[in-house]
């Protein structure tokens, strides 16, 4: 009779055994699932966050090239400004050396 209860206890350690192994095991796998989904999720946010920043940038840039046309249109406006006094000035300033010369 003890060896019956000997071999009945140890099919029940037995039992147990496998049964926290299972159990081990899960949670383990429960655990490394979890940790697997935060650090997808934190990587999303990243991507995300990293997207938001790139198309900011974008903005900024083009607001910056708007900015550049608009000033190189008004330079070359002053430019031709500048060039159209300059021709008059010229343009005057031949005129009073033939009259000088007329003079003399």
């Amino acid at each position: 009779m003890k060896e019956q209860l000997v071999t009945s206890a140890s099919a029940d350690e037995a039992l147990g055994v496998l049964v926290a192994v299972v159990g081990a095991a899960g949670f383990f796998s429960l655990l490394i699932v979890i940790v697997w989904q935060g650090a997808a999720t934190w990587r999303a946010r990243m991507l995300a966050a990293r997207e938001q920043q790139y198309k900011e940038l974008a903005a900024r840039y083009a607001q910056l090239l708007e900015d550049t046309v608009e000033l190189q249109r008004r330079t070359a406006e002053e430019q031709r400004q500048t060039l159209d006094e300059l021709t008059q000035t010229r343009l005057a300033v031949g005129s009073m050396e033939k009259m000088m010369r007329e003079i003399e």
